[in-house]
C-alpha cells in the first residue's frame, strides 16, 4: 500500500516522485503504466521526469491517469498541481528556474531526509545522531589567509563570517565564491573518511556564499548556492544545517516579494530540521515562516508563529548553538518580532526594538531602520519616518548592501501619497544626491566580480552533478 506523503506544504515534482519509489518504479515503469492505462502510446519517461523535476505540470487528463496508476486521490494531485502553479511564477528578481528548483529539491529532502542528494559523495558520518555535530575549524586543506588577484582571502569560514558583520556583500561576495570554490576542490580530492566533514564544509560554505550572493542583489546565484548548500547538509545527514540553508532562502525570498516561496521553504525548514535543531534555530525558523505569512498577508499563521518562537524557553547561547548562528541573540530576535509586527500592521510595539538593534552597525540599522519608517508611516507620523528613512539610506551607503534599500524603496513608494509635506520633499531631495553612491546589485566588477561570475565552475558538485550574515 502507498504510504501517505509526508507533512508540511506538498508540490506536484516531489509528490510524484515519492509515490513513484514507494512502489519501487523507474520513471520508465510509470510512463509504460501510463500509456497502458490511457491508450496514448507517446508518453515517455522524459516527460514524467519532466513532471518531477516541476519543467512542466500535466494538465487534467495526465493528473487522472496518474491518480489511476498511482493509486491515490486525484484530488491530491490536483491541489499539489495548483500549488506547484501557483509558486511557479515569482518576481523577475528572484529567478524561477533556480527557484523552482530549490523548492523541488527542498520538497524531496523533508520527504526523505535520509536521501544522497549529492551524488558521488555518498558516505555519512558515524555515530546514533547521523553526525549532527559541527567542526571546531574549518577543516579545510592549508586552511588560512590566501592570496588571490593581489588582496589577501579569508580562507576560514569564521574570519569570513565575522567580516560579513563589517562589510557588505557587495565587497565579499568573490571572497565568498572563492572559498566555496576551495571546498568544492578539497571535497572532491579527499580520502573516504575525510568526506563526512568536508560535506559539512560544503554545505556552511556554499550557505555563506549564497548569502553574501543575496547581500549584493544577487538572487539567483544566491538561490543556485542554497541548493548546492542543501544537497551538501542533507548528505553530511546533518538536518539543522540544512534547516538554515532553507531559512536563509526563504529570507531572501521575502526580500524580493515571494512570500508564497518563502513560506513554503520556512515550513519546509523548520519541519526538517525540528527534531535535531538547537533552541536558537527553532526560533529563527520561526520568525522565517512569521514573517513570510505576515509579508503574504496569512495573520493567522504569522501570530501563531511568534507565539510559538515566544514559547521556546531555552534562549540561544553561543556555547550550544552552531557556529553560523554565532550572530543570534536576544535583541536580534526582538527586532526580527518587531519586523515582522510592522508588517502585520502594529508598529506600536514594534518601536522599540528596531529603535535598540540600530545601533549594531550600518547594515542593520539600515534594514531596521527601513522597518522602523514603514512603522512611523503607518502611525501617520510622517516627519519621524523620514528622519530614519533617510539616516538608514546614509547607512545603506556605508555598509555597501543592495539587501540594505529593500524595506527603503518600500518608504519612498508609501511617500508618494505625502508629496506636499515638507518631510517628504526632503527625503526625496536626499534619495536623489544619494543615488550615485547606493550600493548596486549584482557581481561587483573587477577581480572580485570575475570570481563571482565563475560561480558556475563552483557550483559543480563532486561527482558530476550540478547544483541547481547576521540582521536575518
Amino acid at each position: 500500500m502507498t504510504p501517505p506523503p509526508p507533512p508540511g506544504p506538498q508540490l506536484l515534482g516531489p509528490l510524484l516522485a515519492q509515490l513513484r519509489l514507494a512502489r519501487g518504479w523507474s520513471q520508465l515503469r510509470v510512463a509504460a503504466e501510463l500509456c497502458a492505462a490511457s491508450g496514448v502510446p507517446t508518453l515517455s519517461r522524459h516527460e514524467v521526469s519532466r513532471w518531477e523535476r516541476q519543467l512542466r505540470v500535466p494538465g487534467e487528463f495526465w493528473l487522472g491517469w496518474l491518480a489511476v496508476v498511482l493509486a491515490v486521490p486525484v484530488d491530491l494531485l490536483t491541489a499539489a498541481s495548483v500549488r506547484t502553479r501557483s509558486l511557479a511564477a515569482p518576481p523577475a528578481s528572484a529567478g524561477s528556474r533556480p527557484r523552482t528548483a530549490l523548492l523541488a529539491l527542498a520538497q524531496r529532502w523533508l520527504a526523505d531526509p535520509r536521501a544522497v542528494l549529492l551524488p558521488g559523495a555518498p558516505t555519512r558520518p558515524a555515530g546514533p545522531d547521523g553526525g549532527g555535530s559541527h567542526p571546531a575549524g574549518s577543516g579545510l586543506p592549508d586552511d588560512g589567509p590566501v592570496a588571490a588577484g593581489g588582496r589577501a582571502v579569508p580562507a576560514r569560514l569564521a574570519e569570513l563570517r565575522r567580516l560579513d558583520d563589517l562589510a557588505g556583500g557587495a565587497d565579499l561576495v568573490g571572497f565568498g565564491t572563492y572559498r566555496l570554490g576551495r571546498a568544492v576542490r578539497a571535497l572532491a580530492g579527499c580520502a573516504r573518511t575525510a568526506r563526512p566533514r568536508l560535506l559539512r564544509e560544503l554545505a556552511e560554505s556554499a550557505q555563506l556564499a549564497g548569502w553574501l550572493a543575496a547581500d549584493a542583489g544577487d538572487a539567483t546565484a544566491a538561490l543556485h548556492a542554497y541548493r548546492l548548500a542543501l544537497r551538501a547538509a542533507a548528505t553530511a545527514g546533518d538536518p539543522a544545517l540544512a534547516g538554515h540553508v532553507l531559512g536563509s532562502a526563504s529570507h531572501l525570498l521575502s526580500g524580493v516579494g515571494d512570500p508564497e516561496g518563502a513560506l513554503v521553504l520556512a515550513r519546509t525548514a523548520y519541519a526538517g530540521a525540528l527534531p535535531s535543531a538547537s533552541p536558537g534555530l527553532r526560533v529563527l525558523l520561526l520568525h522565517r515562516v512569521a514573517l513570510a505569512a505576515a509579508l503574504g498577508g496569512r495573520v493567522g499563521a504569522a501570530r501563531q508563529a511568534l507565539d510559538a518562537a515566544r514559547r521556546v524557553t531555552d534562549a540561544p547561547e553561543p556555547g550550544r548553538e552552531p557556529p553560523w548562528l554565532y550572530w543570534l541573540d536576544g535583541p536580534e530576535l526582538a527586532a526580527m518580532t518587531g519586523r515582522t509586527l510592522v508588517a502585520l500592521g502594529r508598529p506600536l510595539p514594534a518601536e522599540a526594538p528596531l529603535h535598540a538593534v540600530r545601533r549594531r552597525g550600518p547594515r542593520t540599522s539600515a534594514i531596521y531602520g527601513g522597518w522602523l519608517a514603514r512603522g512611523y508611516l503607518q502611525l501617520g507620523e510622517v516627519e519621524r519616518a523620514c528622519a530614519v528613512a533617510g539616516e538608514a539610506l546614509l547607512d545603506a551607503i556605508r555598509a555597501g548592501s543592495p539587501r540594505a534599500l529593500g524595506q527603503l524603496t518600500e518608504v519612498r513608494r508609501r511617500l508618494a501619497g505625502h508629496g506636499d509635506e515638507p518631510a517628504a520633499r526632503r527625503y526625496r531631495a536626499l534619495a536623489a544626491a544619494a543615488a550615485p553612491y547606493l550600493p548596486r546589485s549584482g557581481p561587483p566588477p573587477g577581480p572580485a566580480g570575475r570570481r563571482a561570475r565563475t560561480w558556475r565552475a563552483a557550483r559543480r558538485a563532486p561527482g558530476g552533478a550540478t547544483g541547481s550574515t547576521p540582521t536575518g
